[in-house]
């Protein structure tokens, strides 16, 4: 059996090994290349697990684990994978000793709980209002801090949390990601990236002679495609003389105009349509001087009719005055000397509906600029959510560590074995953090040690940015309690899992 744990804990292992240098705003990128030799380089660890090409069973595990923290939480989710590596580390020193994993597993779960009780008592308040954006601010430059556009720190942080509080309900606590849009197009730099109160399409006018700018747009929605009915029945329509196909040439023109006409006589002066439609009607559209857009996906429809508080009409038959949306102006833009363009809605009377344009270099920037806004935007939303946080740079884990060992020595059965065991796989994590700053990683952990003991101050971690502080307080180095609590269960659970497992079976072994 001891030999089977061996195999277990060596696969987690040299997964949580490839996530550790990546930990911290010190930390390397991983350049993954897919089978097709798409390249994406990314310090995200649920993105580096989930495109690397794992085989081993309980290597898939923490791919798994690393995927459950960036739905629950959005961030952290490679210090969950370090964490859970180390856990499985100490337990290995344990089975030598020859420990029981059950033993262990449940010491584990009580270091756990142990930990989670003493982070809420370090936690502090934190206050979350749209008069003082400064404290939001202040933790999303934290998750940025390890990602490739901390160059643009504050800036990307700002955007993060205008773009989260327009769309917060703060006396529900809760913020509908449907309502927030990352678009993003290459060929600008990073400082370009810019907040829109309303909603960016990737499309452009549909004939190139339309206005390139609206003001007090009235828009129809469509989801009916600008074209003549087609016959519902299985008949022929055989067309044999000049005058037969006259005949239904001018019935289709007649058929456009009526289209035209109808959305004309509502009141709207631009038409945004789900499906396309041919030259002639593209045509007849311009003559009519109706500006249209065409193509336009099911997501941004929808996005569209929320933020002009429009209604989306199936059929041309339904169209109303008063299911036109409204917004102040429509403009399209377009990039450099290419062909390039996008509309932007903009003026919207629903402001809840925000999109956040990112600009970059190449492509592989603007998607790891997606991937960080993205964890930035969870945070802020943690934190409306629940408004408690503790401080990062391995500050929390080095005081719950402490706290463990603490217990441990008033435990007077095996599991005391496991909670000194937990409290050195949290130290791990500032470890590792101390590493990647190349700072000199026992030491720096023992000095932090030392002072947490002697000030009883929790908020000392390592000072990974050369500030000069070790006080994570002053460096305004926060994460949200809720991440925190999560990280250390979502680890401790996966870990039990494994230490139960004595065996693996797969298809097609025969027992001897």
């Amino acid at each position: 059996i001891y030999s089977f744990f061996q195999s277990h804990i060596l696969a987690a292992r040299s997964v949580s090994s490839i996530l550790q240098t990546s930990l911290g705003p010190k930390g390397l990128d991983k350049c993954m290349v897919s089978p097709d030799g798409d390249v994406t380089i990314t310090n995200d660890g649920a993105t580096i697990l989930k495109m690397m090409d794992v085989e081993h069973q309980i290597a898939k595990l923490m791919v798994q684990l690393s995927q459950s923290q960036d739905d629950e939480i959005g961030d952290g989710t490679t210090g969950v994978v370090v964490l859970a590596g180390a856990l499985l580390e100490k337990a290995e020193e344990l089975l030598d000793k020859g420990i029981h994993p059950i033993r262990i597993a449940d010491g584990y779960e009580l270091a756990a709980k142990k930990a989670i009780s003493h982070l809420d008592i370090i936690a502090d308040d934190f206050p979350v209002s749209p008069d003082n954006l400064e404290p939001l601010i202040l933790t999303a430059m934290t998750t940025l801090g390890s990602k490739i556009i901390n160059r643009c720190h504050r800036q990307m942080a700002e955007i993060a949390v205008n773009a989260v509080m327009a769309v917060a309900d703060l006396e529900a606590k809760d913020v509908n990601f449907e309502l927030i849009k990352v678009e993003g197009k290459e060929g600008g730099k990073l400082e370009d990236t810019m907040l829109v109160k309303g909603v960016i399409v990737d499309k452009d006018f549909s004939h190139p002679q339309m206005p390139k700018e609206l003001k007090d747009v009235k828009l129809a929605i469509l989801t009916c495609p600008f074209e003549p009915p087609k016959p519902k029945t299985k008949h022929k329509l055989e067309i044999t003389s000049v005058e037969d196909y006259n005949a239904l040439h001018k019935y289709e023109q007649e058929q456009f105009t009526q289209m035209v006409d109808k959305v004309k006589s509502t009141g709207a002066n631009l038409a945004i349509c789900q499906w396309g439609f041919d030259d002639e009607a593209n045509h007849l559209l311009l003559q009519k001087q109706l500006p249209a857009v065409r193509w336009v996906g099911g997501p941004e429809i929808e996005l569209i009719a929320i933020a002009t508080n429009g209604r989306i009409v199936p059929r041309f038959e339904e169209l109303t005055p008063e299911k036109l949306g409204t917004c102040g102006v429509v403009r399209e833009l377009s990039f450099g000397t290419t062909k390039d363009k996008m509309l932007v809605i903009e003026q919207c009377p629903n402001t809840k509906a925000v999109t956040i344009f990112v600009r970059g270099g190449n492509k592989m920037i603007i998607e790891e600029a997606k991937r960080s806004i993205h964890d930035a935007l969870c945070v802020v939303r943690n934190l409306v959510r629940n408004n408690k946080i503790v401080y990062g740079g391995g500050a929390a884990e080095v005081s719950c560590a402490i706290a463990i060992s603490d217990e441990a020595d008033k435990i007077s059965t095996l599991e005391q074995y496991a909670f000194r065991a937990f409290s050195d796989a949290l130290e791990n994590i500032p470890l590792a953090l101390a590493e990647n700053a190349a700072l000199s990683p026992i030491r720096t952990l023992t000095e932090i040690k030392t002072r947490q003991i002697s000030e009883n101050n929790p908020a000392l971690g390592i000072d990974c940015n050369g500030a000069g502080t070790c006080d994570m307080k002053e460096q305004h180095v926060i994460e949200t309690l809720h991440s925190k609590k999560q990280q250390i269960l979502l680890a401790t659970q996966l870990v039990k899992m494994i230490l139960k497992i004595d065996d693996i079976r797969a298809p097609g072994e025969i027992m001897d």
